[in-house]
């Protein structure tokens, strides 16, 4: 793996547990923005189906050689499936000048709030999402995950965070409201 994709981090640690607490055996499951394939790699004994996306050629590559099956789109733009769970470790810190411009730049900022590319996602997941199909979305207490809560068109819930010295990262599980 090199320097320009995202390792696990506590972050990945969180997701992968409620990830394998939430998926069911007949699932079709995307994870969108894999990083190093950590999560999805956890959860390919575990559904039918595991797919990832990442919008970085390294990143698809490291997921690659966990044996991931990865393909290199943004978001969901490539493809046409229909996934019961995806997941997203989105970016979600808020962008400020200090932040770098470089590759893991990208993989830990958000834009402006931190939730620019989450927002993102949600407007376009529902073209890939089945039928009553939940995504767990990992966001932050730094970019205001009461957000993504009372964020019109979907229902949040709660299903694991954890504190660390300067914010809570916390999962959500999201449906789309009918």
């Amino acid at each position: 793996m090199t320097d320009s994709v995202y390792p696990p981090s506590e972050d990945s640690y969180l997701l992968r547990d409620a990830a394998v607490g939430e998926v069911r055996r007949d699932d079709t499951v995307l994870e969108v923005g894999t990083g190093s394939g950590f999560v999805a790699k956890a959860l390919a004994d575990e559904a039918r189906t595991v797919v990832a996306t990442d919008i970085s050629n390294e990143a698809v590559r490291a997921a690659r050689e966990r044996g991931v099956s990865a393909v290199r789109t943004d978001l969901v733009a490539a493809l046409d499936a229909r996934f019961d769970l995806v997941i997203f470790n989105p970016p979600y810190l808020p962008d400020d000048d200090t932040t770098p411009d470089d590759a893991m730049a990208d993989a830990l900022g958000g834009g402006e709030t931190g939730r620019e590319v989450a927002e993102r996602f949600l407007d376009t997941v529902p073209r890939v999402l089945a039928p009553d199909g939940r995504i767990l979305l990992v966001t932050s207490s730094l970019s205001g995950v009461e957000a993504f809560e009372e964020r019109e068109g979907y229902e949040a819930e709660r299903v694991a965070s954890e504190r660390y010295f300067f914010e809570e990262v916390v999962v959500l599980r999201m449906r789309p409201t009918p």
